[in-house]
């Protein structure tokens, strides 16, 4: 890997703190802090991205590459640092935060001239740990490599994952925050984006008043990462704010159509070039719920359920909005542009369903057959993504409880089937009347409708392994989730087994990582 082609322009634009302390956590004023990776004695590479690797300009990887993969290694005259951002966290304004177990090698420009940001996650503590170790464990590491990855795989913007390794120590931690404790295996990963910018980090500025590092830091992010945006003055801004509108609203239509629940959508959780980032207590949906929530810490309340997503993204954009507002100077502007944003969101919402059922285009009654679909989803406890597999092999005459029986996390009884029939019915009905052909329809719900997600319950088996110093799952989860919607393994093609339903880490999660 050519490593010394890593660069930092971030540090030359905007203050930092430089004292390298790890335990200083409060940093005013600045955007991000120096701080070097702790360094590990005995690593082990677990798994190594080299289509990524060749993709960002690194390169093929080599045995001496893995003390950079750890961070023990750091390219020539690169100082690393980890940033400082705000956010509100379950609806409540946090303060200052930042990345706790993240920190910054710099970026590479590949030959094409694209640009990736590379970061360590879980390489030691920053200024921003909040007195933690700035560690990670084995279980949270390999959640984050494999679904970033599978989140590519399926089309979705994502962070991307470079390289998974373990750092050769144990980490203690209390895995469902319930008082025991344990020694886990320690790991780290690399993770890659074109930028790791969040709301935070312009929510961070404006709580400051730091007014003119937040226009700074605005001007900046339009400069690098939004080249479609030509316009200037007053302008400028509010086309960077509609842009960003625009792309959370497509991020969150693609979870949608994959079955995808982030778990902890706070602020700073949110990318400000609309990818999913942080992968934490998320889940891809099995029985499909619309108040289906993985994580244990939004209990009772579910304030980022599968459901609420869109709700959420407005509701997070509203505060990136306010902090914003110095530099847009235009309420109205604001106001109107997050009053669109439901109107469309649920336009692309519905033709993204539309594209799942095989429809030629939105229809005035397809809002009310949605609304009825997911009533008999939750009802029936159909599974989300097997369901529509299953769709697909619909024809006159099938057997329904035998097309969809395995795809129930219920018994399907006399009462429910007469249910499933009737649904059926219309949506044949519906079907019938496309003024596309039956094999166009079908092509299109192959395209939007994968025939593999990596369940939680895939990743408890693969974790399990690994621990066990065994790959072949992760070698075969691999496989599978570069080609999602092909059945490469029909043995990761079935429903939740009933033994994982209140598996801790599984079917049940924490924000421990």
């Amino acid at each position: 890997m050519n490593i010394e082609r890593i660069r930092q322009p971030f540090l030359k634009k905007f203050p930092g703190d430089f004292s390298n302390n790890p335990m200083q956590r409060n940093t005013p004023k600045v955007l991000f802090a120096t701080i070097k990776p702790a360094g590990f004695d005995k690593p082990e590479l677990i798994a190594f991205n080299a289509e990524l690797s060749e993709e960002i300009g690194l390169g093929t990887f080599e045995d001496k590459d893995l003390d950079f993969l750890v961070g023990n290694h750091l390219p020539e005259n690169v100082q690393t640092y980890a940033t400082a951002y705000a956010g509100h966290q379950f609806g409540n304004w946090a303060g200052q935060l930042g990345d706790g177990r993240a920190i910054l090698a710099g970026e590479i420009v590949n030959d094409n001239g694209k640009t990736t940001e590379i970061q360590w996650k879980g390489a030691g503590a920053t200024p921003y740990s909040r007195h933690a170790d700035g560690r990670a464990v084995l279980r949270s590491s390999v959640r984050e490599y494999l679904m970033s990855e599978a989140m590519f795989h399926l089309g979705v913007p994502t962070t991307r994952a470079l390289s998974l390794a373990f750092t050769g120590e144990d980490v203690v931690r209390d895995i469902m925050y319930n008082g025991n404790p344990e020694l886990e295996k320690g790991a780290v990963i690399i993770r890659t984006a074109p930028s790791f910018i969040r709301f935070g980090h312009f929510e961070l500025m404006s709580a400051q008043q730091e007014y003119k590092t937040l226009q700074d830091l605005t001007d900046f992010t339009i400069d690098r990462y939004f080249p479609e945006i030509t316009s200037s003055g007053q302008q400028k801004y509010k086309d960077f704010f509609e842009n960003i509108c625009t792309r959370t609203a497509d991020l969150m239509v693609e979870w949608f159509r994959v079955g995808f629940v982030h778990g902890v959508m706070n602020t700073d959780n949110m990318s400000i070039l609309g990818l999913t980032i942080d992968y934490g207590p998320y889940s891809m949906m099995d029985e499909y719920d619309l108040n289906f929530t993985p994580n244990t810490t939004d209990l009772p309340g579910r304030r980022y359920a599968f459901g609420k997503q869109g709700q959420i993204s407005q509701w997070n954009l509203w505060q990136l909005a306010n902090a914003l507002h110095p530099i847009i100077k235009d309420e109205k502007f604001l106001e109107n542009t997050l009053n669109r944003y439901g109107t469309y969101f649920w336009e692309a919402h519905d033709a993204m369903l539309c594209r799942k059922f095989g429809f030629d285009g939105l229809r005035k009654d397809d809002e009310e057959f949605f609304t009825n679909w997911q009533g008999l989803m939750q009802e029936l406890q159909l599974d989300h993504t097997l369901f529509f597999n299953q769709l697909e092999k619909l024809n006159s005459g099938a057997d329904l409880k035998e097309l969809f029986g395995a795809t129930s996390y219920t018994l399907l009884n006399e009462e429910k089937l007469n249910k499933l029939q009737n649904f059926i019915r219309t949506y044949e009905s519906r079907i019938n009347s496309n003024t596309i052909s039956k094999e166009e329809s079908l092509a299109m719900m192959k395209t939007a409708n994968p025939k593999f997600i990596l369940r939680n319950y895939l990743l408890y088996e693969c974790i399990e392994e690994i621990g066990n110093g065994k790959t072949e799952m992760l070698d075969k989860l691999t496989i599978a989730l570069k080609n999602p919607y092909e059945e490469m393994f029909p043995e990761f093609s079935g429903k939740r087994p009933a033994g994982y339903d209140d598996t801790a880490g599984c079917s049940t999660l924490s924000c421990s990582s």
